[in-house]
C-alpha cells in the first residue's frame, strides 16, 4: 500500500488513490466541513511541525483523539491515524530541549493513551536515531505490554529526513519482520526496501515539482499543488517498486 502524501485535504474528495494527510491541514483548512474521502488514507498527526513550533505536543491525547473519531466518521474510509508521536530528529531535540530517550517514553505513552480510546485505529510508531535506539524502542514498547509483533502495521519514525539510503536500509533490515509504514519514505529508499514494507508514504512530488516547468495544460508557475502532477509521479515511482499496490 502507498499513500500519496498531500497538504490539500480536499483531494480526498477528488481522487480515491490512497491519501496520506495531515491533521493540521485538515483542522486549519476545512475544520468545520471536511471532505468526503472517496478512497482510503491515513492520518498523519502532524508531530514534525507540532515539536518543532512548539517544543512538545500543545494537543492533548484526548483532543487529538476526539478529531480522529469525527474525521473517521465524517469523513469515513480512514485507514488509521498516527500517534503523536515525538520524532528524533536533532533539530527536534533541540526545540523540546530533551533526549532521545525521553522522546521515545513520551512516544509509547502517548500510543497507550490513545490505544485506550482509539482501539486499533491508532498504531503505534517506533521513534529513534541510531539503530540502537530503534530497538530499545521496541523493548519500550514490550515492557509497557505492546506485542509489536501482533499488530497489523507499525509507523517507523524519523527517516523521511535522512540523506543516507543505506541508513535508511538499516534501521528497516533490523525491524524486520515487524509489519512497517515508512514515512516519508521516497525514491531510492521506496524502491530498494518496499519488500520490508507493508506500506509507506510520500509527498516527494512536491518538493521535485518546485524545480520543473508545470505539465502541459496546467496554468500555474510549478505543479507544487497540483494533483495532475501528483498523480503522475506516484504513477512513475510505482512502476519501479516491485510490491502489490491497492
Amino acid at each position: 500500500m502507498f499513500y500519496l502524501g498531500t497538504h490539500e485535504p480536499l483531494w480526498l474528495q477528488r481522487t480515491s488513490v490512497p491519501l496520506f494527510v495531515s491533521r493540521s491541514r485538515i483542522a486549519g483548512r476545512c475544520k468545520k466541513n471536511p471532505p468526503k474521502a472517496l478512497g482510503r488514507w491515513a492520518l498523519d498527526s502532524g508531530g514534525f511541525t507540532e515539536i518543532h513550533k512548539f517544543g512538545e505536543w500543545v494537543l492533548t491525547a484526548r483532543d487529538y483523539a476526539d478529531e480522529v473519531i469525527r474525521y473517521a466518521d465524517e469523513m469515513g474510509n480512514l485507514d488509521w491515524a498516527a500517534p503523536q508521536d515525538w520524532m528524533c530528529e536533532p533539530s527536534a531535540l533541540k526545540a523540546s530541549g530533551l533526549t532521545v530517550a525521553d522522546h521515545q517514553r513520551n512516544t509509547v505513552n502517548n500510543f497507550l493513551e490513545l490505544r485506550d480510546v482509539l482501539g486499533v485505529l491508532v498504531i503505534p510508531v517506533i521513534q529513534g536515531w541510531s539503530r540502537d535506539d530503534y530497538l530499545r524502542n521496541v523493548d519500550q514498547y514490550e515492557a509497557a505490554g505492546v506485542d509489536l509483533s501482533s499488530e497489523s502495521l507499525i509507523g517507523l519514525g524519523s527517516i523521511c529526513r535522512r540523506n543516507r539510503e543505506a541508513e535508511i536500509a538499516g534501521i528497516i533490515s533490523i525491524l524486520h519482520p515487524l509489519q512497517l509504514h515508512g514515512f516519508g519514505v521516497k525514491g531510492a529508499g521506496l524502491i530498494n526496501n518496499a519488500k520490508f514494507l507493508k506500506s509507506a508514504d510520500s509527498m516527494a512530488w512536491s518538493f521535485s515539482a518546485r524545480y520543473e516547468p508545470p505539465l502541459k495544460g496546467c496554468s500555474h508557475p510549478h505543479c507544487n499543488n497540483c494533483i495532475k502532477y501528483a498523480l503522475k509521479w506516484r504513477e512513475s515511482l510505482l512502476s519501479k517498486v516491485e510490491w502489490s499496490v491497492i
